[in-house]
């Protein structure tokens, strides 16, 4: 097939940037290289001896969901602690940090009633309260995003269910829901993202902090009894995430997700001479007894390095939806296992290395952000008056300067698991060029496995930001896709059934080696600059109404 110009633009493009990248990994460094013979030792255990798959299902089918500070997240918190010690690690603990109120679903109903019968697909939005048994009224479509929007609906909501989102027209795939990067998807991971800082969208982002309590406080007002959503994913997948945790910050309104495609009859028949009545029972729990929410953590620990330490981390928690299976025991169980395969073998790392299952991630990175605080470093207190109210992850990265607490150079790295049950296929240096090499010989005894890219790319989103944020080495892996994004990610299908045992084995082997090579390196792994208040990437942008 003969090239036109734009191809070959393209090809050369391509082309320079895998040189760039080779080049880049094929810097001199001081090299240590890796013992293959540990690997060898973890490889068995990982894959012959294996307890990933019975760690992921006791979270999953035998606890289930684990909102923070509900009931199945405290057994969560105490089996796992059982677990490591009898697996024989050390310094086992739960680690305290002020949370909020627990909160769990009872049960819950929806049902439209006229102009027919029909069950519909719904769950409560969390920490909302319930209806106090079942509650029956008209719907009013009133979309509502922003605070702006509350004046085109003043007097007409009183005794409604009231239907906060734009229906739309609803999608059809157009992809396979179930992928796995492929080479060339890969390849092109090697692009260098600049950081883009912008004052005005962080003050835009702070700005909307308080809006869920303003939609509640104008409803109430409005006389509404309650208030639906329309799922963000078709193909009936819910959803249930909510926000409003705070001790003091309860909404007053009950509110409930419905399925996309119900969402949507209910807005069609709003619109006809036959607008439909909708039943809707919602029954949930509060729970008071404790306050603080609890990171655990357990240690192999170091010979001789002193208070140095490596760390691997993956969040507990999960939504209610379902069982929280993908995001996140899958990442929960393959810390863990790298920790029962590291103990297994007896290994006397230089450094130590601690293991951390994080809480709290799904309301802000709360968990990791305690830690950071409480061990690594701190931020300058809010000098602006509007961010004195905000809770602490709202405004953290956006103050300056950062302050290093005598711990901070104790940390040398951190790898965390939180994409899904995908197999790892490399690792996000998170743009350090001095890290990107040794990371390039740590894949080496597993690009058979599919194990071969380092990217300089930075990944956002879990629990490795806050670390970063302070100029900590902290990096996340790239995993397989798998289904994650598509219909798994924070949704009512996400159960034990969509993990894969194969590539969590996989997972679970190389974070062991990464452990193990980070905690035995003569020297720590290279760090970034400590970050200082970043100058405007646009030094012109206006401010947007």
């Amino acid at each position: 097939m003969r090239s036109c110009p734009i191809q070959g633009v393209v090809f050369m493009s391509r082309l320079l940037a895998f040189v760039s990248a080779a080049a880049l990994l094929a810097t001199p460094v001081a090299a240590q290289s890796v013992d293959r013979v540990a690997v060898n030792g973890i490889i068995d255990q990982g894959l012959n001896h294996s307890q990933v798959m019975q760690t992921a299902a006791w979270l999953t089918d035998r606890i289930g969901g684990r909102m923070t500070n509900s009931p199945q997240m405290r057994q969560a918190e105490a089996w796992t602690q059982q677990q490591f010690r009898d697996w024989g690690l050390s310094n086992v603990r739960a680690e305290g940090f002020e949370f909020g109120r627990g909160w769990e679903v009872v049960r819950a109903s929806a049902r439209m009633t006229a102009p027919r019968a029909l069950k519909l697909r719904a769950i409560p939005v969390a920490w909302t309260p319930g209806t106090n048994g079942t509650i029956s009224a008209g719907v009013f479509v009133a979309p509502i995003s922003e605070v702006e929007d509350f004046d085109k609906w003043r007097g007409k909501l009183a005794g409604k269910i009231v239907m906060i989102s734009k229906p739309g027209t609803g999608s059809e795939p157009t992809e396979p829901a179930f992928r796995r990067w492929t080479s060339a998807e890969l390849s092109e991971r090697n692009a260098y993202n600049q950081p883009q800082y912008s004052p005005a969208a962080v003050e835009r982002q702070l700005e909307r902090a308080d809006f869920a309590a303003r939609m509640d406080a104008f409803l109430v007002e409005e006389g509404a009894l309650a208030w639906v959503r329309i799922s963000q994913r078709d193909g009936g997948l819910l959803h249930g995430t909510g926000y409003t945790y705070q001790v003091g910050a309860t909404p007053k309104l009950a509110g409930m997700e419905l399925a996309a495609e119900d969402y949507r009859r209910l807005a069609r028949l709003a619109l006809t001479d036959a607008p439909p009545t909708l039943e809707l029972n919602s029954e949930v729990r509060f729970h008071d007894e404790d306050v603080n929410a609890y990171n655990i953590l357990a240690d192999i620990p170091g010979t001789a390095r002193g208070t140095e330490y490596v760390m691997a981390g993956a969040h507990l928690d999960s939504w209610a939806a379902s069982d929280g299976a993908q995001d996140n025991a899958a990442g929960s169980a393959v810390v863990m296992e790298a920790a029962r395969i590291l103990k297994a073998l007896g290994v006397r790392p230089k450094r130590t290395i601690r293991f951390a299952l994080w809480n709290g991630e799904e309301q802000g990175l709360l968990g990791s952000l305690a830690y950071v605080d409480r061990y690594l470093a701190t931020r300058a207190s809010a000098t602006d008056p509007a961010w004195a109210d905000l809770p602490n992850n709202r405004t953290w990265r956006h103050r300056w300067p950062i302050e290093p607490r005598p711990g901070y150079r104790d940390l040398v790295a951190y790898f965390n698991i939180d994409n899904g049950s995908g197999k790892i296929r490399g690792i996000n240096a998170e743009g350090n060029v001095a890290a990107a090499p040794i990371f390039q010989e740590w894949l080496a005894p597993f690009a058979s496995m599919g194990a071969t890219t380092v990217s300089l790319r930075n990944s956002g989103g879990t629990d490795h930001v806050y670390m970063q944020a302070v100029g900590v080495p902290g990096y996340q892996f790239i995993q397989d896709p798998l289904d994650y994004s598509a219909r798994i990610h924070h949704t009512s299908i996400d159960s034990y059934d969509h993990l894969k045992p194969e590539d969590m084995r996989q997972a679970a082997i190389i974070l062991a080696s990464f452990l193990l090579n980070a905690a035995n390196r003569d020297e720590p792994l290279p760090r970034m600059p400590l970050p200082t208040q970043p100058t405007p990437s646009d030094p012109f942008e206006y401010p947007q109404d």
